[in-house]
């Protein structure tokens, strides 16, 4: 019986049943009555402690579709290896990445962690072990070649588990880590994995709703070029009808004062102060708006809407007309939002699955040729701006786009003029198959790169329509330096977020390091805000709820906001819920983004992934974003001394629109984790 019960239990528990065997086997040789309660207190004790034993279940058998960045099964086709030792069981994770487990009454977690010796570029990888909150391990920085570390976790009574690989302050793009021999014992329940972290975050709104009352919102300055078509819809809460005056309206522009849509043409050089007036039956309200006439446009970081990480290759006329629709009856108009733009596949390519995107690339005069989903795009721009809104495009410096549609190659001149006769007013230009050019060229790599760039920011510059240049080459030779040189108004600073949205700290920090090029006209872009619902970028799938939880989406707007980057949203406009609303239009966080200063927010690190970003308003006060970074709540600390006031300061709360009191020295706030509490602080009245 006993070697019956052996053969169904793990092997952890056959030890003990062969001694459990061996001592029964001793005991019934005694006769007596003590004997056989000894036999039965033995055979007691021996079934309560095979109940105890514990089995095993291995990282690589778990279900790793839920974490982020876990490369999944690769110990089973292939052996890890670390410092030359290979390991024939475990999980390989690329970048950062986070394993969260429910032990289920698990009594341990080990393994080997160390850099994978097949990394590229010699990568440095940290690896933390959470256990209901605190950490349990940390190998420190752990550097290719290094030997691996052991890794032995007690998990009893745990409830939540977090296996946390992370770069070690050299960039997650090279990092491979391997978690060599990892396993849970356990007793009982099977631990498993689960998607996301622990426990479950509510969706709160914090932005309270507009009142009925008119509300005036957006820049307080706006660029244009003297001569050329002016559109600015003036960016109104409030219930409608609202009537709309402007004091101090050029002659040359028209106000319409049931809409508060402003059209003409921009007047001469100058800078002409106007004060907007909003007007309805519960109350009346103005704003002080700069028009500066002159060459610099994009004075304040762009904001609208794009098709890419929702649509990719399904766009088309209606769908967007149906943005430009939602983006008036959604309220983001009213917040400031302006720019409807289409990205890539909006031309012909030579072979498709849809056939409607093929056909030729030019007509016989060397114009560019839409596909058959934009059957007339001066209609579809004139749709936009009949709503007082501005329309984008999308084009690349080389023959082809990244998605294999007709470049712009050696008709730069000819898609300049086409675009701005057609009515765009954004121009996005894409890097992509134009490296294929600039290896066939000679001289010095910066001036390939800049060539292109420099060639369509003159053209535009030439037409007799303003259109914001965005630069899209990924920050590839340090483009902030020279950006605005040829004619930029915004560059992409580093690679597409829509690959790693769970790094959108790291991104923003990175994207800070470059702040002293940025000035007004001249913005770094770290890439779309992608919240809602958003498709996915590596398989293109239509869109679905995004990864980040409510506090990382709030992070995301926050982290936007203190860097002056331009707020282009690119979720399924006709799928906005009120959370999504709520993230993307709170008025007093996009005054901060927009704010005539244009500074990007200076980080102050303050700790383990904790850090304060501080951004200098036009007004004096101080935008700063108390940050954590990390996968645990932590207090974090913003100091006067680092922010460079003193005194008492009024606290608000930019997301609820509450003043929160006054602070002397220093503001302490418990920041959860991955979250960002914004605040605005200006000096107190009170003595």
């Amino acid at each position: 019986m006993i070697f019956a019960l052996g053969m169904l239990v793990s092997p952890s528990a056959q030890g003990l049943l062969g001694s459990f065997a061996r001592t029964i086997r001793s005991v019934v040789r005694l006769r007596s009555t003590v004997g056989r309660v000894v036999l039965l207190a033995w055979m007691a004790l021996g079934c309560h402690a095979l109940a105890a034993v514990a089995d095993t279940t291995w990282l690589d058998e778990m279900d790793l579709s839920r974490s982020k960045h876990a490369a999944g099964h690769l110990g089973r086709d292939k052996p890890l290896s670390i410092a030359g030792k290979t390991y024939q069981r475990g999980v390989a994770t690329h970048g950062k990445s986070t394993i969260w487990i429910e032990p289920n009454g698990a009594d341990r977690f080990t393994a080997t962690v160390g850099v994978d010796d097949g990394a590229e570029k010699k990568p440095a990888v940290q690896f933390r072990v959470f256990v209901d909150g605190k950490k349990a391990f940390d190998s420190g920085a752990m550097k290719y070649g290094q030997a691996a570390k052991p890794v032995d976790v007690s998990l009893s009574g745990a409830k939540v588990v977090l296996l946390l690989v992370s770069d070690a302050g050299d960039g997650a793009r090279h990092d491979l880590g391997n978690w060599a021999d990892a396993k849970l014992e356990y007793s009982g329940t099977k631990p498993s994995t689960v998607a996301g972290p622990l426990p479950r975050e509510e969706a709160v709104i914090l932005t309270p709703k507009p009142g009925p009352a008119p509300r005036i919102n957006g820049p307080r300055i706006y660029g244009a070029r003297p001569g050329n078509p002016f559109l600015y819809r003036i960016p109104t809460q409030g219930e409608r009808p609202i009537t709309f005056a402007a004091e101090g309206l050029p002659a040359s522009l028209k106000l319409d004062a049931t809409t508060g849509i402003i059209t003409g043409t921009t007047p001469k050089r100058g800078d002409y102060p106007i004060t907007f007036t909003a007007k309805n039956s519960h109350g009346q309200t103005t704003r002080a708006f700069k028009l500066v006439s002159g060459d610099t446009l994009a004075l304040t970081p762009s904001m609208g809407w794009n098709h890419w990480y929702a649509h990719y290759h399904h766009v088309s006329d209606k769908l967007m007309r149906e943005a430009a629709d939602v983006m008036i009856s959604s309220g983001m108009a009213d917040v400031g939002y302006e720019y409807v733009n289409i990205d890539d596949c909006w031309m012909n390519r030579v072979k498709s699955d849809d056939p409607m995107q093929v056909g030729p690339f030019r007509d016989s005069s060397g114009n560019i040729l839409p596909n058959k989903h934009f059957p007339d795009m001066k209609q579809l721009t004139d749709y936009i701006h009949g709503k007082g809104l501005k329309a984008g495009i999308y084009t690349s410096p080389g023959p082809l786009t990244c998605a294999g549609f007709a470049g712009a190659y050696q008709h730069e001149a000819a898609d300049a003029k086409q675009f701005a006769d057609w009515g765009f007013d954004f121009l996005k230009y894409d890097w992509c198959h134009y490296r294929y050019v600039a290896e066939q060229e000679t001289g010095p790599q910066l001036a390939r790169f800049k060539k292109p760039y420099q060639l369509m920011g003159d053209l535009l510059k030439n037409q007799k329509r303003d259109m914001v240049f965005n630069l899209c080459q990924y920050g590839m030779l340090h483009v902030w330096t020279w950006g605005a040189e040829v004619g930029g108004n915004s560059w992409r600073t580093a690679g597409d977020l829509g690959f790693e949205l769970d790094r959108v700290f790291e991104v923003a920090l990175a994207n800070a390091k470059h702040r002293e090029y940025q000035k007004p006209g001249a913005w770094n872009d770290p890439d779309y805000i992608q919240i809602g619902f958003v498709g996915d970028a590596h398989s293109q799938a239509e869109p679905k709820p995004c990864p980040l939880t409510p506090t990382e989406q709030y992070s995301y707007m926050s982290l936007w906001a203190l860097s002056a980057s331009p707020l282009i949203y690119s979720g399924d406009m006709g799928k906005l819920d009120p959370f999504t609303l709520n993230v993307l239009c709170n008025p007093e966080v996009i005054d901060i983004n927009q704010d005539p200063l244009g500074q990007c927010g200076r980080v102050i690190p303050c700790g383990e992934d904790l850090f304060v970003m501080i951004k200098d308003l036009e007004d004096g006060s101080k935008a700063i974003g108390l940050a954590n970074a990390g996968e645990l709540a932590a207090e974090v600390v913003a100091k006067w001394s680092d922010i460079d006031i003193q005194g008492k300061q009024l606290v608000r709360d930019v997301w609820r629109q509450h003043d929160l009191g006054t602070a002397d020295g220093e503001y302490r706030a418990q920041v959860p984790r991955r979250g960002v509490v914004l605040l605005r602080l200006s000096p107190s009245q009170t003595p």
